[in-house]
């Protein structure tokens, strides 16, 4: 009974204590450039496979010239990514409040910053179930005050998802969207024996998106070793538009995209050549990494500390609209829509702009519109919608049978539109 209670007890602080967006972002100003990704390959999307050699690597800047002590812990989630019904001993082997030992002073830079990083899972932690986990960074003086969370996925691999993706959708023909299927396959025996319908949910993300992102709990097609979801309205995608780029890695020269770059004391501001809605243009194939970004300084060895940040200045030639806003969307706005990448319309330029202080680097990036009534951003206001267009799409497959507490990953595919 007191093993019971103590259990209940665990859970009603977890859901009592963690914030209810879960989402990866910085709490605090200060830091920067938060990144979460494999260790073998920094491009990939956050998951890993239980039981395995892979890693998860989380880093991230404060502006400071002194260090802070900071500790992390990790929260197991369900397939929503609310805290689960698991204690920590029921998915972690180990101590769940690590101090962050790895950091390094910024060198020869106008901004002072001290970059952190470690890895996941390590020696002082090993997660023993598959799931959906967050991790959250504190200062060690104030545990209850999270200064940045991230998350990430741990997969056991126990179904094969084999996504698909056409542009001969049911709503157009080669013209704007993109429509996928997805067919779940068990891998031994025991697995074929799942509640297909009641087991599983699907969640399939366009460009690693939270806002557009389907969830699916039933199939609509059931086969000998497992099912398909197929012809699902929710599965027919906005096609988009290749990711816009820029290249900031070098004072000495404007890279792509970049305008002219100038010092300002104390920084160094990039201005990007003012960039203007793709809508009514014909599409362009550009090879881009699906919204993501890459810290680097052309001239140095080691960009994690010597990248300076710079003032980045964007600019949109659009139409004035109003039931909403455009924001600039990618992985270093972390997809989120919030007043830091929110465009705001200037009378004087007539153009819609944003300022950023980023690290030098190559990002992608595009313009979405989110209406005022709504929490998904639209492609097409700024950037038109293309069925050439290159995505990444995800299928993430969880599975909770009877008397199961948590959601398990069982499995995920990874499918390039256009490919």
């Amino acid at each position: 009974m007191n093993r019971l209670f103590a259990i209940l007890f665990a859970v009603a602080m977890a859901f009592a204590t963690y914030a209810a967006d879960t989402r990866t972002q910085t709490f605090n100003s200060a830091f920067k450039t938060l990144q979460v990704c494999r260790e073998d390959n920094e491009f990939f999307p956050p998951i890993i496979n239980l039981d395995s050699d892979e890693r998860i690597v989380v880093s991230f800047d404060e502006l400071s010239a002194d260090m802070r002590y900071m500790r992390y812990r990790i929260v197991h989630c369900d397939a929503s990514w609310k805290p689960s019904q698991l204690v920590e001993a029921e998915y972690l082997d180990g101590f769940n409040e690590c101090r962050i030992e790895d950091y390094e002073y910024s060198s020869a830079t106008f901004a002072n910053y001290v970059h952190y990083r470690f890895s996941l899972p390590n020696d002082e932690m090993r997660l023993t179930v598959s799931g959906n986990y967050l991790v959250e960074v504190y200062d060690e003086d104030a545990p209850d005050e999270v200064l940045l969370q991230a998350r990430f996925m741990v997969c056991e691999g126990s179904l094969s998802v084999y996504p698909s993706v056409t542009t001969r959708t049911d709503v157009d023909y080669n013209e704007s969207h993109q429509q996928l299927s997805v067919k779940v396959q068990s891998k031994t025996t025991a697995m074929a024996r799942l509640d297909w319908y009641n087991d599983l949910k699907v969640v399939i993300t366009q460009n690693m998106r939270q806002d557009n992102a389907v969830v699916l709990t039933s199939p609509n097609l059931t086969e000998s070793n497992g099912v398909v979801y197929q012809h699902v309205p929710q599965l027919i995608f906005p096609a988009g538009n290749e990711y816009r780029r820029f290249e900031a890695v070098s004072v000495r020269y404007a890279g792509l995209n970049v305008e002219n770059i100038v010092h300002y004391d104390p920084y160094y501001h990039v201005q990007l050549f003012t960039d203007r809605c793709r809508t009514g243009e014909p599409y362009l194939y550009d090879s881009t990494q699906f919204g993501r970004f890459k810290v680097r300084q052309s001239e140095v060895l080691d960009s994690d500390v010597n990248a300076d940040y710079m003032i980045v200045h964007f600019a949109l030639e659009a139409p004035m609209m109003t039931g909403g806003a455009y924001y600039i969307d990618g992985e270093f706005t972390h997809h989120l829509f919030d007043r830091s990448n929110r465009l705001q319309y200037n009378p004087a330029t007539g153009l819609y702009e944003r300022d950023m202080m980023l690290k030098m680097g190559s990002y992608n990036y595009q313009y979405l519109w989110v209406p005022s009534d709504s929490e998904t951003g639209y492609t097409a206001p700024a950037e038109g919608d293309k069925y050439q267009t290159v995505n990444e799409y995800m299928a993430l497959v969880y599975r909770r049978s009877p008397g199961e507490r948590y959601d398990r990953l069982a499995g995920f595919g990874i499918i390039y539109s256009g490919r």
